[in-house]
């Protein structure tokens, strides 16, 4: 009896298989690992999801805190939203999770954990610490067509935003503002100024500080406000070293 020469239906076409080169494989292979890291980070997203609304929600923010084991006024939380390019306050779309974590290369919980730790150092870097400054507080703009944050915001933020790096400035000013009853809000003029004033300006002496190059009025008040205080305290010091030398 003769053998069929048709071949039969589900076998391997040889003449297809040598045709593909080592490039169109490696481009099949990283195209279906994107596929499965895309999954992996939309079923993350589902973990946290508020069903109603299709957004991750504060109580959700909140579990994913407690997940990657930060607290929720860490910075590393706003980092990772400004790394997600989330446009409002508390609440993250999927697009938005998508955009960060994929940018994170983080798929598991066990992974985002780690990315915040190199986020930190990435935010770190001089542009995009700019960047990210300016993002903090648009992020807090709650309201349509808001463009100014209420002081006692502002005071919160400062410490998240600049606290490790610049405290003695931000205690100092912080306590400024809620002395002060000229300004109810600051505009971001007036928060990007502080920034450069932290970069700039020597403290606490403030020697170097110049009031005509421009600065918002706000931290001409607070360097007056400060040379006051410094002026009173070295009146106050000044007789008891004089008692403590005779």
């Amino acid at each position: 009896m003769r053998r069929s020469s048709t071949r039969r239906s589900g076998q391997q076409n040889p003449t297809a298989s040598a045709n593909s080169t080592p490039v169109d494989l490696y481009r099949s292979a990283s195209s279906k690992a994107i596929i499965k890291e895309l999954e992996r980070i939309d079923h993350l997203f589902q973990s946290y999801v508020d069903k109603s609304s299709g957004m991750i929600d504060p109580e959700g923010i909140e579990q994913l805190c407690s997940d990657v084991e930060v607290d929720h006024t860490d910075v590393r939380i706003l980092m990772l939203a400004w790394k997600m390019k989330a446009e409002k306050q508390g609440y993250f779309t999927l697009e938005e999770w998508r955009r960060g974590l994929k940018a994170l290369r983080a798929d598991t919980i066990g992974k985002l954990k780690k990315a915040l730790s190199e986020l930190e150092k990435e935010v770190s870097k001089p542009p995009n610490f700019l960047d990210f400054y300016s993002y903090a507080f648009r992020y807090c703009l709650t309201e349509e067509k808001q463009k100014s944050i209420d002081i006692e915001s502002i005071c919160e933020l400062l410490v998240i935003v600049l606290g490790s790096q610049y405290m003695p400035q931000v205690n100092s000013f912080v306590a400024y503002l809620k002395t002060q009853n000229d300004y109810k809000v600051i505009n971001m003029d007036q928060w990007m100024g502080f920034l450069r004033f932290c970069q700039e300006a020597n403290f606490p002496s403030l020697d170097n500080y110049d009031p005509d190059e421009a600065w918002p009025l706000i931290l001409d008040n607070y360097v007056e406000w400060m040379r006051e205080k410094q002026s009173l305290h070295q009146r106050r010091t000044l007789p008891k070293l004089l008692w403590i030398s005779t």
